[in-house]
């Protein structure tokens, strides 16, 4: 009874001023929050106490007397000054109202990486437009922490299983002989990996997804309840990658809700999100075999909004999103090989589009803006709106052109993906199905990989530097890399070989009478020349199988994996071209679509006149034509070291305000030329 008032003693002492004090500041609600004695908030693990009081949109103030607070997030706690945080009632409150959830635990969401500050409503408006059934609240704020005004932040909900929320069966909370273990199981696939391995999380023994059990709480699940829910989902990716995967009795498809499942997976593509198989939801409930996916959770840096990726209005999520190597990327490229997927992914897509989804997503666009207008304002006077606060891929210097580019975003993207569903729709999706008797005629609409029939490396550029005239070395495949992509083009009898960066595959050996002579010498890539026969190549299909040989026109070598060797760096050769082509897989390749070509790179020509200027005082990359129509390409800023360090549409220019003094490279590929220049900041 002691400890209790204590306690009640130091939550009181914490009301600081009088209510008169708390005011709306613009047409959304305001929260105030003062921690005990004003300690700084520095921490995501340890909270701290606090008083909160709300004001709401009439002026109403309620006042929460016993609560906790601390940081929250990865990278957003991490790498940005505006930060999230978590709120902790004593007891459960239904902070915002009728219909939504009576909890104990919320979050106050900073969208500091989002200019627009919606992307995160956007997406739980979209999961609520289809059969998504838990959708994050979205009720947007004014936050002031201890006296001090910190900007818009929006109050959603804390990912857990409860009512409103994850709304599945609750476990005992102490097992007996007679519990049900079975379910309900809340888990995420977190390419962060933030579990303590054999408790609270795992990863598959195939595919090394992570896995982190959310819930049951990691303080309370017992070996039993891990054990259970590992065996679930390990026989669910057993299932997914075994030879029998597509049977819809003996394959994955009795162990997934396959409704949840599509409409999780098109939210991911409708929103362009890279991290959407990096750190995804899905749970389990009691009696019940099958999985089930969502909430749609931390969709900030979606639709576009992320340099490391550039424009990906006109890409899937499956082909250049993260999670292929920490995430459940995997498990999505193996189920695009599934017909079935295809087909249910493409007929749901088409109804939501019938639904008028893009006019519902455009619409949500354009209110959340005028919801938030005055509070933005406020907003970016605090922490402006033309600086990058994490990957921002454009930088405006109004909050309605980020607006138009989220809206110019959907309107480009969503179309797109009714185009590209579709083809998806129509390969030609099993090996035992394709031409193993014809010459090679590749698909030129995509990229592909190319990879070595022994090691099933793929050809890559050396460092992934684009910019320069690079080695090529064998890796193993990741698509997030342009220097892995390769596209072919007829070129009179013989094929160019372009890699994504525009350069192409070139044989830099002098021709020799004696073919034996002069070989060895590692392969490159140079600026692409039609005319050139170094860079002309016949490909050769191996016997009856799928394998080929790449042999250069003005050499006559064949490319060679030096040694064979499976390690990363291996060098590709210029070698002899003879018998042992069809017998050594050194000099054996196999072609696999990677992704498809955007429009803009198959259709847009090179315009005639133009030219990249660089305004010193404004810092600001910009280019000028007498055709601004044809400035449809993307631009790649590298520094000196290959690394690559930002991208930008070119009709759209680039500031340079955020980048160091230095010497860099800007690359660029219009039409089928592909151009670079050196940059100079000062």
């Amino acid at each position: 009874m002691k400890r209790l008032y204590l306690t009640i003693i130091t939550l009181l002492t914490i009301t600081i001023a009088s209510a008169t004090d708390y005011t709306l500041k613009n047409n959304l609600p305001c929260i105030y929050i003062d921690t005990e004695n004003s300690q700084k908030i520095i921490s995501k693990s340890n909270y701290i106490y606090a008083t909160l009081r709300y004001v709401d949109e009439q002026g109403t103030l309620t006042q929460y007397d016993s609560l906790k607070i601390r940081g929250r997030g990865n990278s957003t706690w991490n790498s940005m000054t505006k930060k999230s945080y978590r709120i902790k009632f004593n007891q459960k409150e239904k902070f915002l109202g009728k219909g939504f959830a009576k909890a104990k635990s919320w979050t106050l969401l900073a969208n500091a990486a989002d200019k627009t500050l919606m992307r995160n409503a956007l997406t739980s408006a979209i999961g609520e437009f289809t059969s998504l059934k838990f959708n994050p609240a979205h009720k947007f704020v004014d936050l002031v922490l201890n006296g001090t005004y910190q900007g818009t932040y929006q109050i959603s909900d804390q990912m857990e299983v409860r009512k409103k929320r994850v709304d599945i069966e609750e476990q005992d909370e102490e097992l007996t002989d007679s519990s049900n273990i079975t379910g309900g199981y809340l888990l995420e696939v977190d390419g962060f990996a933030d579990y303590t391995p054999g408790v609270s999380g795992f990863k598959t023994s195939k595919q090394k997804v992570p896995v982190n059990i959310h819930y049951p709480d990691d303080d309370v699940i017992q070996s039993s309840q891990y054990s259970y829910i590992r065996s679930v989902v390990q026989n669910f990716e057993d299932k997914l990658f075994s030879s029998s995967f597509k049977d819809p009795e003996e394959g994955y498809r009795p162990l997934v809700d396959t409704m949840s499942l599509i409409d999780w997976y098109i939210c991911t593509e409708v929103s362009a999100n890279i991290d959407g198989f990096y750190s995804s939801y899905f749970y389990k409930d009691r009696d019940d075999e099958k999985l089930y996916w969502g909430p749609l959770w931390d969709y900030d840096i979606a639709y576009g909004n992320d340099t490391r990726k550039g424009d990906t209005s006109e890409s899937l999520m499956a082909d250049v999103g993260y999670g292929t190597d920490t995430g459940c990327r995997t498990w999505i490229e193996q189920m695009w090989k599934d017909k079935w997927f295809k087909q249910a992914v493409y007929n749901r897509y088409v109804q939501l589009m019938k639904q008028n989804l893009l006019g519902y997503v455009v619409e949500k666009i354009d209110s959340l803006s005028r919801l938030l207008d005055e509070s933005q304002q406020l907003n970016y006077e605090k922490w402006g709106i033309s600086t990058r606060a994490y990957h921002e891929r454009v930088i405006y210097s109004s909050y309605t052109q980020y607006v138009n580019d989220l809206t110019s975003f959907c309107k480009t993207h969503l179309p797109y993906l009714t185009k590209t569903f579709k083809s998806r729709l129509e390969e030609e999706e099993d090996e035992e199905e394709e031409d193993t008797n014809g010459p090679f005629s590749p698909d030129t609409n995509y990229y592909y990989y190319i990879s070595n029939a022994g090691t099933g490396t793929v050809i890559d550029i050396e460092n992934q530097q684009p910019a320069s005239a690079s080695m090529i070395c064998g890796w193993q495949r990741n698509s997030t890399y342009e220097t892995q992509n390769w596209r072919f083009q007829k070129q009179d009898d013989y094929w160019m070989i372009y890699n994504e960066s525009g350069l192409a595959l070139n044989d830099p050996t002098m021709g020799y009478s004696d073919a034996t002579t002069g070989t060895g010498r590692p392969l490159e890539v140079a600026e692409a020349n039609t005319s050139d026969e170094r860079q002309h190549w016949t490909i050769n299909r191996v016997g009856d199988t799928d394998k080929f040989n790449i042999i250069n026109r003005y050499t006559d070598h064949c490319a060679n994996l030096s040694g064979g060797s499976s390690a990363n760096g291996t060098h590709i050769l210029s070698y002899t071209n003879d018998s042992r082509n069809q017998t050594s897989t050194n000099r054996q390749w196999t072609f696999t679509k990677s992704r498809q070509r955007r429009s803009t790179e198959i259709n847009s020509p090179e315009p005639q006149q133009y030219a990249l200027a660089y305004d010193k005082n404004g810092r600001r990359l910009h280019f000028g034509s007498q055709t601004p129509e044809l400035l449809t390409f993307t631009c790649r800023i590298y520094n000196t070291s290959g690394s690559l360090i930002a991208t930008f549409n070119a009709a759209e220019g680039f500031s340079t305000a955020a980048l160091s003094n230095g010497t860099y490279i800007v690359a660029w590929k219009a039409g089928e030329k592909a151009r670079s220049c050196k940059l100079v900041i000062e």
